[in-house]
């Protein structure tokens, strides 16, 4: 049975990744690796288990989730021939936070290249910085960088540019603490160690946008059991993240209540039948549901399921809407529209009512496109859209990981406590946080590393 890789130290060596979703309805587990030929991702194996110990994306029976887990993980052991021993894990739910901050500093050396280092030391200074009691850094993104109080300039564009003042508007996206420890507990509960958590709505935009959409603006909404996660890019860079506290499982709900019939037949009824346009759904079609052995069967309307589903879909839509225009941005500047993944984008019609309270265009967002043909062809489903971005996320991380530390090789060591902002005085940096988090890597967050860091503080239990 093959292992799966650590951190690549050799060219030569596989990245094989392990994503996690641990979501309210069902636990996921997919195993993959970059295909070269293709520079897709080759899945090799996958798990699917039900979901008892998670309540709107937040783990609240620990033994519960651990034992999920498992079931997940082992189902992906016998698919994929891999022994599963990492995994990266998605975080999402109402804790989540993001807010922006400015940063302002003066480089010693106008002249000098703006190079991709000098990036990773602001952000690693920006993760060290102080936030509110009980909660923790996630992820350090640029929104866009000014430099002698020009331009609007993205990261990647800042990169061999010259300048002396720099200012730079990150968002700072933060977790409770507690939700954080309670998945970390499940997964080492189940054996496994976690290299690390990544926001949901990120690693769903990574299997479902390419970046086209992203740099045309697009709205990512990721309709779960528990929530409902909200992702916004425009000219290619995250500008706001949110969390619905409405999914799924609310529209169960509500058929269950209203319609006085046990809950697995509610989501039964729901994804067979329902559709969230009443006036598609005629008077005169009944469903004949037996509630328990022996008692007559109750009849159901579909114009009465479909009214029930209808009002909740638009109060998670409005609330979309009012997500889009709090962020500040003129709807018309999201020409990519919205993209909808997730098991609720499944449900009839939900395209239709989508557009009705957004006034954008509306499609269903599938990851066949950044996965191998011969994948699984079920995981072209929108219900593993976040598993599967989680390996290409965990993927690109290990690479970036790799390549950065064959850069560091060929430089003079530095001591992490030392780590400070190149050429800087000691007034630059006018906005100065405190020690926090280890290390960035690229774009992207070292999460082994930084999880360690994270997670092994004195005050947080084990």
């Amino acid at each position: 049975m093959a292992d799966t890789a650590k951190l690549q130290t050799n060219p030569d060596e596989e990245i094989i990744v392990v994503g996690l979703d641990i979501g309210t309805t069902k636990v996921v587990s997919v195993v993959g690796q970059r295909d070269e030929t293709t520079g897709k991702i080759n899945i090799l194996g996958y798990g699917k288990t039900e979901s008892t110990g998670v309540v709107r994306g937040a783990v609240i029976n620990i033994e519960r989730t651990a034992e999920a887990i498992k079931r997940a993980v082992e189902q992906a052991t016998v698919t994929s021939n891999v022994e599963i021993k990492e995994v990266y894990v998605g975080i999402a739910g109402q804790h989540i936070e993001t807010e922006i901050r400015d940063y302002t500093y003066v480089r010693e050396n106008g002249e000098a290249v703006f190079s991709r280092k000098e990036i990773e030391d602001l952000k690693l200074m920006v993760s060290r910085g102080s936030v509110s009691p009980g909660r923790k850094i996630l992820h350090v993104i640029p929104r866009t960088f000014s430099v002698d109080g020009e331009g609007e300039f993205s990261e990647d564009s800042i990169v061999g540019m010259v300048g002396t003042d720099i200012h730079v508007k990150f968002n700072v996206i933060t977790a409770d603490e507690v939700a954080m420890r309670n998945i970390q507990r499940s997964v080492e509960m189940a054996g496994l160690e976690l290299n690390g958590f990544i926001l949901e709505p990120l690693v769903s935009a990574e299997a479902v946008l390419d970046e086209s959409d992203k740099e045309a603006g697009v709205v990512l909404v990721d309709i779960g059991g528990g929530t409902t996660d909200v992702a916004m890019f425009l000219n290619g860079i995250l500008v706001h993240t949110a969390v619905i506290p409405l999914a799924g499982n609310a529209i169960t709900n509500d058929v269950k209540v209203t319609c006085t019939i046990l809950p697995k037949q509610a989501e039964a009824l729901k994804v067979k039948f329902g559709s969230a346009l009443p006036e598609k759904s005629s008077d005169e079609q009944f469903v004949s549901i037996p509630i328990v052995r022996g008692s007559t069967s109750k009849e159901i309307s579909l114009k009465l399921l479909s009214t029930i589903i209808r009002s909740r879909v638009d109060e998670i839509f409005t609330s979309v809407a009012c997500e889009i225009a709090n962020c500040g941005y003129n709807f018309e500047r999201f020409l990519g529209g919205v993209v909808l993944t997730g098991g609720g984008s499944k449900l009839k019609h939900v395209g239709v009512v989508c557009e009705f309270h957004t006034q954008l265009e509306t499609r269903l967002g599938s990851p066949k496109e950044h996965i191998t043909a011969d994948s699984p062809a079920e995981l072209a489903d929108p219900i593993f859209a976040t598993a599967i971005g989680l390996v290409l996320y965990g993927v690109r991380s290990e690479e970036e990981a790799f390549l950065m530390a064959e850069k560091e090789n060929k430089t003079a060591p530095i001591p992490e406590t030392e780590t400070e902002m190149p050429e800087q005085s000691e007034t630059a940096l006018q906005s100065q946080p405190t020690p926090r988090q280890k290390k960035v890597w690229g774009g992207f967050i070292k999460a082994r590393e930084w999880i360690v860091g994270m997670l092994d503080d004195e005050n947080i239990d084990r």
